[in-house]
């Protein structure tokens, strides 16, 4: 079965990030089985829609810019950055599509922190802690991560691998409270900085990193489990009617 999975551009006004960025995503998700579909942020909603109706998972990535704090109830810092509007209005159309049907989400970095916030969580505008979490993107050993026992993202830590893994994080925004039937799955050994959460539902694939596996694929085999976990859950998605869906997750 070929298996499209939707990302979104992760900049409306940055062709060169954009550029940059998008390569190690598409290239992981190609290596994991996956076909991407990217979705370009400034089409009508209604082709927007067109495009999902083909895709069976979403790919939400990381962006420079940062999350509006109007989003959730206050006002931004002066250390908080510019938001992206017109990414913000393609990410909900996808996390409400995956919601609506059950389709898997993989969120990463910012994707991670707009999946937070729009299931009602909040946010740290700007991280001032001991620990550096955007050390730049060469750095592939930020920081370890203590993963919470039980939960699907420990499932997913290869045999061998250490107990607390080193991971790559590259943020200065963080999730603040876990938003609605979001477990938190991952903190930073350190500081206990929220790194990962993932949806309290074991039929609805949502896992979300602070991190960057797809910069570390080919390196880091616990950055291709993360990859080939969500693959092999749009693999499995079937078609849900929206009114089949009940109540959100």
């Amino acid at each position: 079965m070929c298996v499209h999975v939707a990302i979104p551009e992760p900049t409306s006004s940055d062709p060169a990030y954009n550029q940059r960025s998008l390569p190690p995503y598409l290239s992981a998700l190609r290596s994991a089985g996956a076909t991407p579909i990217i979705v370009p942020l400034h089409e009508r909603q209604d082709r927007v829609a067109t495009l999902l109706a083909g895709v069976q998972g979403i790919l939400l990535p990381g962006s420079w810019y940062d999350v509006d704090p109007q989003r959730f109830g206050e006002d931004p810092i002066p250390e908080c950055g510019e938001a992206d509007a017109a990414r913000t209005a393609v990410d909900e159309l996808l996390l409400q599509d995956a919601f609506n049907l059950h389709k898997p989400i993989l969120a990463i970095c910012h994707g991670a922190q707009t999946l937070n916030v729009w299931r009602n969580g909040s946010l740290v505008q700007d991280l001032k802690t001991s620990v550096n979490h955007s050390p730049g993107r060469e750095v592939v050993e930020a920081h370890p991560v203590r993963i919470a026992p039980g939960s699907r993202l420990a499932s997913l830590l290869p045999r061998g691998e250490q107990a607390e893994p080193q991971v790559n994080s590259s943020h200065h925004q963080a999730i603040r409270a876990a938003g609605d039937n979001l477990l938190v799955s991952a903190i930073s050994s350190h500081d206990a900085v929220i790194e990962a959460v993932e949806l309290d539902a074991p039929g609805h694939f949502v896992l979300a990193v602070q991190w960057h596996p797809e910069r570390t694929y080919t390196q880091s085999a616990f950055s291709r489990a993360l990859f080939a976990a969500f693959v092999q859950a749009a693999v499995a998605w079937e078609p849900r009617r929206i009114e089949d869906s009940g109540a959100p997750a």
